[in-house]
This record gives C-alpha cells, sequence and structure tokens, in this order.
C-alpha cells in the first residue's frame, strides 16, 4: 500500500490529536510484523523533585500486527502517586502506521496514533496524541526520533485545553547475541506553538540496554530498559523505566 493510502486509512481509524508522561514511557518505533501477536509489560518509577518519595506507573497490554502495515494495541494502566496506593489509571488504545517499505528509503517513516480514556474521563476528558515516527541507521548506530501533538478533550476540569508537543530520542548499539546499547531522552515543551519556560519543561536523558531472547519459532522476549536523569527543573530527578514483551 503506498504511503498516501497508508495516511487515508490511519485518518479513518480517527487521528488523535496536555498529557502527562508517565514514568513507563517508551520510545515507539515506525516497523511492523505482519500477523505478530505480543503481550506487552512496562513499568516506571520517578523521583519527584523536592520529595524523598516516588511516583510509579506501570500497564499491560495486547496488541496484533493487523496487516503488514498496521499494528493496534490495548492497555490497561495504573498509577501511584507519592503517599498514595496504586489504582487503576486509564484505558489506552495505540495504533501504529507504517508509513514505508522498511530500508527501502534513508529513513523509515511510521506514524502513531492514541486515544486514552482515563478513569475520570468525565472530570479529565480523553487525552489524544498523534505524531510521526522515523528511524535510520548510521552504520553500526540504530536512530529514532519522534514527534507528538497531545491534546486533552471533553472533561469538566477547568484548566485551558491546549495542544502540547513532547519528543522522544533513542540511539542503540548493536553489540553481540541480541544485545545493544545506547540511550533515551524524552521531553515535553508545552504548547506546541509556545513553549513554557525552559525551567517548566521536562527533559529526561540517560543510559539504555535493548536486547531479544528467541524462543521456539518465531516467539521471543525482547526488552529494554532505561535509567534517566533530569536535564531540567520540571523533570523528576531521576526516573528508572522497563519494558518486556513477549511476542508469538
Amino acid at each position: 500500500m503506498r504511503f498516501a493510502q497508508r495516511l487515508v486509512a490511519a485518518a479513518a481509524l480517527g487521528l488523535p490529536f496536555a498529557c502527562h508522561a508517565d514514568p513507563d514511557e517508551y520510545v515507539n518505533t515506525p516497523s511492523v510484523e505482519y500477523g505478530e501477536r505480543e503481550f506487552d509489560f512496562k513499568y516506571g518509577t520517578a523521583r519527584v523533585n523536592d520529595l524523598d518519595q516516588r511516583a510509579s506507573a506501570s500497564s499491560l497490554g495486547v496488541g496484533y500486527g493487523a496487516t503488514p502495515w498496521w499494528f493496534t494495541e490495548a492497555y490497561l494502566k495504573v498509577h501511584k502517586e507519592p503517599g498514595d496506593r496504586t489504582r487503576y489509571d486509564a484505558f489506552e488504545w495505540e495504533n501504529k502506521f507504517q508509513l514505508t517499505e522498511p530500508n527501502r528509503y534513508p529513513v523509515d517513516v511510521g506514524l502513531l496514533t492514541e486515544i486514552e480514556i482515563p478513569k475520570e474521563h468525565a472530570i479529565e476528558g480523553y487525552e489524544l496524541k498523534v505524531g510521526p515516527l522515523f528511524q535510520f541507521d548510521t552504520g553500526a548506530l540504530r536512530w529514532n526520533a519522534n514527534l507528538f501533538l497531545q491534546r486533552s478533550i471533553r472533561g469538566a476540569a477547568d484548566e485551558p485545553r491546549v495542544t502540547e508537543l513532547s519528543y522522544q530520542l533513542q540511539a542503540a548499539y548493536h553489540l553481540a547475541h541480541g544485545l545493544d546499547v545506547g540511550a533515551q531522552a524524552f521531553g515535553e515543551m508545552g504548547q506546541w506553538d509556545h513553549w513554557v519556560p525552559s525551567d517548566e519543561q521536562t527533559h529526561r536523558i540517560g543510559p539504555a540496554v535493548f536486547g531479544k531472547v528467541k524462543l521456539a519459532g518465531r516467539a521471543a522476549i525482547v526488552y529494554n530498559a532505561a535509567w534517566l536523569i533530569g536535564a531540567a527543573k520540571g523533570a523528576p530527578d531521576n526516573t528508572l523505566r522497563v519494558q518486556v514483551e513477549y511476542e508469538f
């Protein structure tokens, strides 16, 4: 299917267009494996500034490669604020569209759309997210760079509804035996056309490890983890995030 046709298909499924970045946020990649099924677990914990306490978030998802260019996944998410217990947080539906054939062009391009339905959606509204996914190689290094627009709609909260801008960056160096090392970075800049002051932005960056353990047939366990340090006053001091997928 051509690039334009895939864009139309993405729009037909409802392109969602702030969101608070949870500590279990992960880097999206543009590739899709047709027919692949997966169980996806994510966990993250972050030290809150000026408090000797941590916030945490985790999710459990089920995904399916519905076509050679479309992967869809649904998540149940939980969250824990400092001093509180873990609570059910939201349901999320994520769709990823592979817009170019892998390795056919210098850059692989994809598109991500998400809709999140918080537990308190009558007050908080629905959180929508859309953005391009880019991936390219330079020697043994694989790079990923993603930009997202995020917005809350409906809901009874008094906060103004604005479209916010966030990014994800990743570099992975291939070693051997299914193991890579590299770095990840995440950040939110505020309203897309009027960024908040730099000390209110939430940039985090740090080392990461990636791995894949092959099992019988096409089954595999794929994992990645990162230790992120706050690079702006608005970011948590440090964040530990882990993702484990069982693909079959």
